[in-house]
């Protein structure tokens, strides 16, 4: 039934301009529609809705992840930008810097103004 639509990520913020900002100018998204309900973004072919919300940046577990071909090459443009990585200790994963690496797998993790854990994937 759901497997053949189209899935949006959803991240609430408390105010939309400063997400407005972050998710256009810092993150790179396009922004393709503004409405009272909030602002929807483009990333390749899926979209990320930023909505207003008092119960913004609540989520302790990532809200959204972008899959990247050259994940330490992402994270340094993030950091150059200022964001900040988070660091976990997970069972098995090693880091190479800012980035958590699994056999198959490399992960990192950074908040939005809103303390909202986004993060990035890369399949190695």
């Amino acid at each position: 039934m759901l497997g053949d639509c189209k899935v949006m990520a959803m991240v609430p913020v408390k105010d939309i301009k400063t997400a407005e900002k972050f998710y256009s100018e810092t993150l790179g998204l396009k922004k393709v529609k503004e409405s009272i309900a909030g602002i929807s973004y483009e990333s390749a072919e899926t979209q990320l809705f930023v909505y207003p919300t008092p119960a913004a940046g609540t989520a302790k577990s990532t809200v959204a992840t972008w899959e990247v071909p050259d994940i330490a090459k992402v994270a340094q443009e993030l950091k150059d930008k200022g964001l900040q990585f988070e660091h976990y200790d997970y069972p098995g994963a090693t880091h190479e810097g800012d980035v958590h690496v699994w056999e198959g797998m490399k992960a990192a993790w950074f908040r939005d103004p809103d303390g909202n854990v986004l993060g990035l994937s890369q399949a190695v």
